[in-house]
């Protein structure tokens, strides 16, 4: 029989889970999950913002091959607000794509963040089944200068944010965790029901700022709103675990938890999560910024309480998932993805680089526990004046500048066993300098060499393809009159 995949992909930061060590520890479920499974202490996320890395995590690309990045500025962050013309490009292929041909059904529950226009509905790339939204839940809008995210059962609207799918931004309170569990079980009793092979992909929102919790969470957790719905996402994993092992099929489903960037700290304290000993945040190619918990848990397969140093990547959950289901991947583009059977069956460790960019520039790599920085940059001063602080408390002089700032010539680099936080680059001087810095540039040049940036799909905005009138709006009466189309470049500012 075949094995069915869930991925949990969350935006939290590495120290929420009190496995990495979290003070509070009110993650008991996913600790759980890590006992009984396999903890990656060194995996990464494919970008420090959520839209390029939930597209590479699904089509095994780095960002910028699958054009999932901007060129309107030199090494900015892009990603798909409602204005955003691009999206997944019918070129790429998607995991559930590849999936459906050996007989998967595949369901998307949550944040899609490819593009919302009809052509880059989840549905046309592969996906069966979606409950949830194309954008973030930025709102309330006025329905006059910008329409409120709506919500979708497979093809069709069934309501908007704010409207219809109540968060209250005041206490934080909202059903959405809620509604998305509800969804993922029903979906596994039918998949188990009718013996069906899936692919669940469950990829919540609620700790994304405006950070939400169901009632029954609200006020329970030490660390406020934020870890309230920590709390309620960590309870649901672990209803979904407990619905496999019920319907007694836990050891034919192979299960991920990871994140799609590092914890937002230009949210916290209130809304934002923890980045344990790392440098930064979200938005920064800082290891706070793009080292994500990971766990993998397929109970008679892994072996529990196991702990892998193995640099992962959320690319790897493609060629990953490929390799379970018996197929091969793509062999007519590049996939960075590597397959981590060998890895989490044998215990094996493979040897691979980990590339770190912010949208069109490749910003730093890691070999080893090496890691040269040839670009650093948090964010301008001008963002920086108006408050806006990607690394609040952790300045370290020379590494988190507000100028970009190029290293190509004499990289920076760090010992990430001795110093995880990025705070002490090695002498320029030493052997052990050299040494590392010969064995990385020859990696720098060979994937260089080798790289074909896809058309970036991020540079184009426009009001008129906003919200107004997705499919569906008819029949509840929800339509809105779209502006006239006036394509602009988009404005990145980090």
């Amino acid at each position: 029989t075949l094995t069915s995949f869930g991925v949990f992909l969350l935006q939290m930061g590495w120290g929420d889970l009190g496995v990495f060590g979290e003070p509070s520890k009110e993650t008991p479920h996913l600790d759980q999950m890590a006992a009984e499974g396999m903890l990656f202490l060194d995996f990464y996320t494919a970008s420090p913002l959520c839209s390029p890395s939930r597209a590479a995590l699904l089509t095994g690309r780095l960002p910028v091959r699958n054009g999932f990045y901007t060129t309107n500025g030199h090494a900015r962050n892009a990603y798909t607000p409602q204005d955003i013309v691009g999206g997944i490009p019918d070129s790429e292929l998607l995991l559930p794509e590849l999936l459906k041909k050996a007989g998967y059904t595949n369901k998307i529950i949550g944040k899609w963040h490819l593009g919302h226009q009809p052509q880059f509905h989840p549905l046309r790339h592969g996906f069966d089944e979606w409950l949830g939204s194309p954008n973030c839940h930025f709102g309330p809008y006025d329905s006059r200068e910008r329409p409120n995210i709506p919500i979708y059962r497979d093809w069709e609207m069934i309501g908007r944010y704010y409207e219809d799918f109540k968060i209250d931004l005041k206490t934080g309170e909202a059903n959405l965790t809620q509604l998305y569990l509800q969804e993922a079980l029903d979906f596994i009793s039918k998949q188990q029901a009718s013996q069906q092979p899936f692919f669940l992909y469950w990829a919540i929102d609620a700790t994304h700022a405006p950070v939400y919790a169901s009632k029954q969470f609200l006020g329970t957790s030490q660390r406020g709103l934020y870890g309230d719905a920590v709390r309620e996402i960590d309870d649901s994993v672990g209803k979904i675990l407990k619905h496999l092992q019920q319907l007694g099929i836990s050891e034919n489903t192979f299960v991920f938890f990871t994140s799609d960037n590092g914890a937002a700290l230009i949210s916290a304290p209130k809304q934002g999560g923890s980045n344990g000993p790392f440098l930064c945040g979200k938005q920064t190619t800082f290891e706070g910024g793009m080292r994500e918990p990971a766990i993998a848990w397929w109970p008679g397969h892994i072996p529990a309480g196991g702990v892998s140093h193995q640099l992962g990547s959320v690319m790897d959950l493609f060629s990953t998932s490929l390799s379970l289901a018996g197929l091969q991947p793509p062999s007519d583009r590049q996939i960075d993805g590597i397959d981590l059977l060998p890895v989490i069956l044998q215990g094996k460790l493979i040897d691979r680089p980990i590339f770190y960019y912010r949208g069109n520039e490749l910003m730093a790599v890691r070999a080893g526990l090496y890691k040269a920085h040839y670009w650093t940059w948090s964010n301008s001063w001008e963002e920086h004046s108006k408050g806006i602080d990607f690394c609040p408390g952790q300045s370290v002089a020379g590494v988190t500048t507000h100028t970009q700032e190029e290293h190509t010539y004499l990289p920076l680099l760090f010992h990430l066993g001795r110093d995880p936080g990025e705070k002490y680059p090695l002498s320029f001087a030493s052997e052990e300098y050299q040494r590392a810095v010969e064995h990385i540039s020859g990696l720098v040049q060979q994937h260089k060499a080798s790289l074909v940036p896809g058309q970036p799909q991020l540079n184009v905005c426009d009001q008129a393809v906003m919200n107004w009138s997705p499919p569906g709006c008819e029949k509840l009466g929800k339509c809105l009159k779209a502006p006239e189309s006036d394509p602009k470049k988009c404005s990145w500012p980090h």
